[in-house]
């Protein structure tokens, strides 16, 4: 997760069962979302202790500024122990929640949790900032009005909302009036779900929010609520959520929105069913998502594995999507019941095998029947056929490297290119999973430049 302004608090620290024994400590979250904290001394500093393994599954803290923390799924990573003068120990933490601490076994629910991601702003591309210049008279006029919610049904009994948060100009504003406008999304439920239950559909929509952009985006300013927790009769009390979320970049995108798969506006007429049918997809396709979106993220560091996690990946989606085979079962079953009753006792197991998967077709007529629906974005017919041998061969040699296959791979700017081309077919099928029609996928293509020279490069 982006971790905007850097986390280092001082407080005093102890086991939810040992609240007398508190120890100093420093706590730090970095961007990305790691977490340390160190302290001076040991929770437990007795004989069993400095034998055994430490119960470190829930620390609780008191930090400046924002009170009590919980510290879940801790461990030491450096234990230090000193007979005279100070030691420090380091301990990796897993999640902070700041705002509240949780006993030992208590479980963590809420109602909501709230949060943001990189250049949601530009994708949501919606302002209730309004500036009007009159530049004869050397006179400007801006108003504010903060634009309504937008409210979502999802399929998992949740609510999905579109928020706006903002600031008004202060007093005195002599030099400077400033309005800030900031968007985020809100998941809600009726009934207290855990914790895991919010972090994971805000995993999937982050996913969605870098399919759309087109690049690695990550989650920041996660706050989640509970009607349990509160003051008296008010509001519930918001508990910010630090954590190491996937996806995450260390750089910080800046994306227009002409530089985007697509924004808002392309699906705000039917977004409900387009966040829905997406949340859905990862019923049955997420091996084929996470392989694409580990060549997006910078989990393949060479050239070489980006190329067989799209290769991988595409064959996967197809597996997915469609029960195709050579035969029916029934023929498949005489056919093989047939080559076992010739086969000699001793390679029976053998040939059991290699029968495992012999109904399956193979990668070439999968990634056919997959570039089918969209052919008149990937060149000729003979330009398509081309394409298609060339991935086969070049996943062929980098699984075996079969030295006959060298020569038929692609390799360098060739390899690039191959996998320009394998990202674009991925992409063309998401859009036609989250519901676009054949025009809007025509129109996503016309609009989004970085996709649209993908294309023409093929």
């Amino acid at each position: 997760m982006r971790i905007e302004e850097e986390y280092i608090k001082t407080g005093y620290f102890w086991l939810p069962e040992q609240q007398e024994n508190k120890i100093p400590g420093i706590l730090t979250i970095k961007d990305g979302g790691y977490i340390e904290l160190e302290v001076v001394g040991l929770f437990d500093e007795s004989i069993d202790a400095l034998n055994g393994e430490d119960d470190l599954s829930r620390i609780i803290g008191h930090v400046e500024k924002d009170g009590l923390v919980t510290l879940d799924n801790c461990f030491y990573a450096e234990k230090n122990i000193s007979f005279s003068g100070i030691s420090k120990s380091k301990i990796r933490v897993n999640r902070v929640l700041s705002g509240i601490a949780y006993n030992k076994d208590v479980e963590i629910t809420f109602n909501s949790l709230s949060f943001s991601i990189d250049c949601f702003d530009e994708w949501v591309s919606i302002s209730g900032i309004n500036v009007q210049n009159d530049w004869d008279n050397q006179t400007a006029i801006i108003s504010y009005k903060p634009p309504e919610k937008i409210s979502y049904s999802l399929d998992n009994g949740m609510q999905l909302e579109i928020c706006f948060a903002y600031t008004l100009p202060g007093f005195p504003n002599i030099t400077e009036a400033k309005i800030t406008q900031r968007a985020y999304f809100k998941l809600s439920s009726e009934t207290l779900k855990p914790l895991g239950d919010f972090t994971e559909i805000a995993y999937k929509l982050t996913s969605l929010m870098c399919f759309a952009i087109d690049t690695t985006v990550s989650l920041k300013n996660l706050t989640a609520r509970s009607m349990e927790i509160n003051k008296g009769n008010s509001s519930p009390v918001p508990i910010n959520i630090y954590y190491r979320s996937n996806p995450f970049s260390e750089k910080s995108p800046k994306k227009s929105w002409h530089e985007m798969l697509f924004n808002y506006g392309a699906i705000k007429i039917n977004a409900q069913d387009i966040f829905n049918n997406w949340l859905n997809a990862y019923e049955t396709l997420s091996p084929a998502l996470n392989l694409y979106f580990s060549t997006k993220t910078g989990a393949q560091k060479y050239l070489d594995g980006k190329f067989l996690a799209l290769a991988q990946g595409l064959e996967t989606y197809h597996r997915r999507t469609s029960d195709e085979k050579l035969m029916s079962k029934e023929d498949f079953r005489l056919l093989v019941d047939s080559v076992k009753n010739n086969c000699p006792e001793e390679n029976i197991e053998w040939l059991d095998s290699r029968l495992m998967y012999g109904n399956e077709i193979n990668l070439g007529k999968r990634l056919k029947k997959i570039i089918e629906p969209f052919k008149e974005y990937l060149g000729s017919s003979r330009e398509r056929k081309k394409l298609l041998r060339k991935i086969v061969d070049t996943r062929n040699y980098l699984t075996h490297y079969n030295e006959d296959l060298k020569d038929k791979s692609a390799e360098g700017k060739d390899l690039w290119l191959l996998c320009q081309k394998m990202e674009v077919i991925f992409q063309l099928h998401f859009l036609k999973v989250l519901g676009f029609s054949d025009n809007e996928i025509k129109n996503v293509i016309e609009n989004c430049y970085p996709l649209k020279s993908k294309i023409n490069e093929i």
